[in-house]
């Protein structure tokens, strides 16, 4: 439900290394030239300028850097991202400013930077702190860089700190999983996302496996691995807020957040995608997404040309009401069905009810008196088969 604000997602594509498994829209750029960069900061404020009034009049509610490597960007091109996007739209209270950030020494050294050009929270991407997982992953980095850079974000004020980790690495168990959790837990993030790794077509990591040079772990290994991070980080006071994503109360991400409840996001920068607002052509909003090469992104922008032309997707009501229901039950509420009837004008069980029936009884769904749907715990670990059912 649109709640009257924005989130703003700025994509920044470059990478020192472009990971095996990563499907991303990005760029190698092992050294970022400071032409280059502050070519594609112009682009972004061009975007911003020319697509902030499909928005107008609405209250910022959180900016998230993300990527690729914002990180590789200096200190006062993000600061001019920041005061930009705060001059285009209204803070509301306390603005999440989200960048991520990768280990290494370069980073590090930005990040008194960085607090200081108003970012307020860092997402680290660590993903493991086992040396042998991350050369299979194909990082940059190794564990002891992550710690370093852990160690320096705290030195340079940040309070508010997220981790991503993954699990279901080729040679990865139950026990390493577990190690890992334990070690993020050690630092005190306020947040953790923790990812399976996925096997997406057309990247490295996919050619491996088809080639049979790398083998994921089986489903039951996964799942164990699974029921190891929620363990770990709830007994470290970061109870599962959404299926991918824990925190500790009142650190939930108020940015990914809009994403899972649907309200507006505007997605700038190269492949970067938005979430626009309902109007009367498209009164579900719609689905709006950028080119993915580099070069085509730019020479739009320049040229005074809108980034991508049209609306990738405009749902329909029953596209709508599936994503509604699937988007909600990936979080701790659930689908809350009186929101989901003053939208669209029936409640879950009115649309659903065969479905329902069908997940209670197999013990992956469960049903509140009012009617609200939350996975059960067994639901959580199958959450694909119980949206399969919504869509």
């Amino acid at each position: 439900m649109d709640d009257g604000r924005v989130g703003v997602y700025v994509h920044v594509p470059f990478c020192e290394r472009v990971c095996p498994y990563c499907d991303f829209a990005v760029v190698a750029a092992r050294r970022l030239a400071v032409e280059a960069e502050e070519r594609y900061v112009a682009a972004l404020l061009r975007e911003l300028d020319g697509r902030r009034e499909l928005f107008a009049g609405r209250g910022l509610a959180s900016l998230y850097l993300g990527g690729g490597t914002p990180s590789l960007l200096r200190p006062e091109s993000v600061a001019r991202i920041v005061d930009g996007v705060g001059a285009a739209f209204e803070p509301e209270g306390a603005l999440e400013v989200t960048l991520e950030v990768n280990p290494s020494t370069l980073e590090r050294a930005r990040l008194p930077g960085f607090r200081a050009a108003g970012v307020n929270r860092l997402s680290v991407g660590v993903q493991s702190f086992d040396d042998r997982a991350l050369k299979v992953l194909g990082r940059a980095h190794r564990a002891e860089e992550a710690r370093a850079s852990l160690a320096a974000a705290r030195e340079a004020g940040f309070e508010n700190l997220s981790l991503d980790l993954i699990f279901g690495v080729p040679g990865q168990g139950r026990a390493e999983v577990a190690r890992d959790v334990a070690e993020a837990a050690s630092f005190g993030p306020t947040h953790v996302s923790a990812y399976e790794l996925t096997v997406e077509a057309g990247t490295p990591y996919a050619t491996g496996v088809a080639r049979g040079t790398l083998t994921p772990p089986g489903d039951e290994d996964v799942l164990a691995m699974m029921d190891a991070v929620g363990e770990g980080l709830a007994a470290a006071g970061l109870p599962a807020y959404e299926i991918s994503s824990y925190a500790r109360p009142g650190f939930e991400s108020v940015h990914n957040r809009r994403y899972w409840e649907r309200t507006p996001v505007l997605g700038l920068g190269m492949g970067a995608w938005s979430w626009e607002p309902p109007r009367p052509d498209a009164r579900f909003g719609a689905r709006r997404a950028n080119p993915r090469r580099l070069e085509v992104y730019l020479e739009r922008v320049e040229s005074g040309k809108p980034a991508a032309e049209a609306p990738l997707e405009v749902p329909d009501e029953s596209t709508a009401r599936s994503e509604a229901a699937f988007l909600a039950l990936r979080t701790r509420r659930g689908l809350d069905a009186s929101g989901f009837a003053a939208e669209f004008g029936r409640r879950p069980r009115q649309v659903y009810g065969g479905a329902i029936d069908e997940l209670r009884e197999a013990g992956l769904l469960e049903e509140d008196r009012e009617g609200d749907l939350r996975l059960t715990p067994k639901g959580r670990r199958l959450s694909d088969t119980v949206f399969e059912r919504f869509v």
